[in-house]
């Protein structure tokens, strides 16, 4: 007889799922319904991601949210062949990427929908989001015309 409590404890742990706060949730909400969120600095304009309470420039806590154009450039990337955390294994190879959102900051991510045959630094990519466990989690692929 399986229980509840059972099947979740013999179910492999997850690595990949985020696990949001009241200060992060925003962000999470966002990301819900198609959006990227930066957070940009009331006292020097700096824009950042990942979100912090304070800005890592000039340590001003005068920052808010702000909806990025989901716009981006390639910085580098690496094509992972093998990763054993579940649930990436069964993922692979897939592309670890750094991108420079055209607010400024850099983020680490994942391209999707493009071989890396394909990919080329400073091209220009597109915000997509990836289900992961219930959570949308920004990805990118490259630019689409129009």
């Amino acid at each position: 007889m399986t229980t509840a409590s059972t099947a979740s404890a013999s179910a492999s742990p997850r690595f990949d799922l985020p696990e949001p706060d009241a200060f992060t949730r925003p962000y999470w909400d966002a990301a819900a319904e198609g959006r990227l969120l930066v957070r940009r600095c009331g006292g020097c304009g700096t824009a950042h991601h990942y979100p912090r309470e304070f800005c890592p420039r000039c340590w001003s806590e005068d920052v808010t949210w702000e909806r990025a154009s989901g716009r981006a450039t390639l910085y580098t990337w690496s094509v992972v062949h093998r990763n054993d955390l579940p649930p990436f294994g069964a993922r692979v190879p897939y592309i670890a990427a750094v991108v420079d959102l055209a607010e400024g900051p850099r983020m680490m991510t994942e391209i999707v929908e493009c071989g890396e045959g394909e990919l080329r630094i400073g091209m220009g990519l597109e915000v997509a989001f990836r289900d992961a466990g219930g959570f949308a989690v920004a990805v990118f692929r490259a630019e689409r015309a129009g």
